[in-house]
């Protein structure tokens, strides 16, 4: 289940049916999905923004670690998704990695949410175990690709391991646990 986070200026929750309008119109728009997959996989109607709701729902229904969040920015709006999932590899013996990303409404851009709502997951998966986490970008998507390194992550450069495309590849590994002084 995509447990409640929250960030200092941030709400992280599970999506539900009441979101589908905002589904439908997040990913309906061309400026969002110009880099997601071929950029031409749409959401138009609300029967299949409650269907992708519903697929997140049971995708993630006993998950404890992995989800998608809504982002609630701080007057109580939706702004965006933020994703923690298996990432479909190509092939490259990555089966068993995990992808962090965001898709965020054009009103919420510039504002860091996506950067403050990946920071909130990605504690929240390496304080559960979780020790890599993936990202990828198109890469002429120079918006993603700053969101990464202030993210800390490690540029890997470009790459065909994932989603049978081009993309810009991005690691973090979790902090090392401190090690306890001896008695």
């Amino acid at each position: 289940m995509t447990l409640p986070l929250r960030t200092p200026r941030l709400e992280l929750r599970a999506y539900t049916a009441d979101d589908a309008a905002f589904v439908r119109d997040l990913y309906a728009r061309p400026e969002v999905q110009r880099y997601l997959g071929d950029g031409t996989r749409r959401v138009t109607t609300i029967a299949q923004a409650e269907e992708k709701i519903l697929g997140w729902d049971d995708g993630y229904a006993r998950e404890p670690v992995l989800g998608v969040w809504a982002i609630v920015d701080p007057v109580g709006s939706l702004a965006g998704s933020l994703l923690l999932k298996p990432i479909p590899d190509s092939g490259a013996d990555t089966a068993t990695d995990v992808e962090i990303g965001w898709h965020l409404h054009p009103r919420a851009w510039g504002r860091g949410y996506a950067t403050e709502a990946a920071r909130a997951v990605l504690a929240h998966a390496f304080g559960r175990g979780l020790d890599r986490v993936v990202a990828v970008t198109h890469p002429a998507n120079r918006a993603s690709q700053a969101v990464c390194a202030r993210l800390g992550m490690t540029h890997r450069g470009l790459s065909r391991a994932y989603y049978d495309v081009e993309c810009e590849l991005f690691e973090l590994r979790a902090p090392a646990a401190p090690e306890r002084e001896a008695s």
